[in-house]
């Protein structure tokens, strides 16, 4: 089976990389397939965002296409930055210039029961027939006061999850209780369940 992820960001390329490690699959980012591939993030919703950017890698290879759109909610910025995540503050912002600017929003909020954040993840596959399956999970957190870790990408370095931040801890760790694991774990099992009823069993097979 092949399957194509439509994302540029190698942080999530890898990840995906790891959670798929179950499934017998070659798996493509769209640039190795559609050089200088882009498509614009119009929708409202994470899911929206997501099948577009599925539903146009699929157009452009025919292959099984996947796409997630995730972001940061903040509670007490009313859910910002959220859809705006990758692009909060503005264009050709540095990962850590976008935490910084998150940091300066979040200043005057001292108590930690305010900082109450999640990270979601929505995932669009659309099958080479042109069915689709869709997914969105996520994950409860705490914003730190400062970045914390060398591990990760995006604002995983503020994202504290009991004690520590994602980039405290290991992939295999963050896999485990990220809003992207959960939603590509829910998906696998979906996939497979869903070769299995159209009779593709050795596809679904781990």
């Amino acid at each position: 089976m092949k399957m194509v992820i439509s994302t540029q960001n190698q942080g999530k390329i890898r990840e995906f990389a790891r959670l798929f490690a179950s499934l017998d699959a070659q798996v493509y980012s769209i640039n190795e397939l559609v050089p200088n591939h882009h498509v614009e993030e119009t929708g409202t919703t994470f899911l929206e965002n997501a099948c577009l950017k599925a539903r146009a890698a699929h157009k452009e290879t025919g292959l099984l296409a996947i796409a997630d759109d995730s972001g940061l909610c903040v509670d007490a910025l009313n859910g910002a930055p959220g859809v705006y995540s990758a692009r909060f503050g503005g264009e050709g912002l540095t990962d850590a210039q976008r935490v910084d600017k998150l940091l300066d929003a979040m200043k005057e909020v001292k108590d930690p029961k305010g900082r109450t954040a999640r990270f979601v993840c929505a995932i669009c596959c659309v099958l080479p027939n042109g069915e689709e399956i869709h997914i969105q999970e996520s994950c409860e957190g705490v914003l730190d006061f400062a970045p914390h870790g060398e591990g990760g990408f995006g604002y995983d370095p503020i994202f504290l999850v009991g004690e520590k931040s994602f980039s405290q801890i290991s992939g295999e760790e963050k896999d485990k209780i990220s809003h992207r694991g959960k939603a590509v774990r829910k998906f696998v099992a979906a996939l497979k369940e869903h070769m299995e009823q159209k009779g593709d069993k050795t596809s679904a097979q781990q």
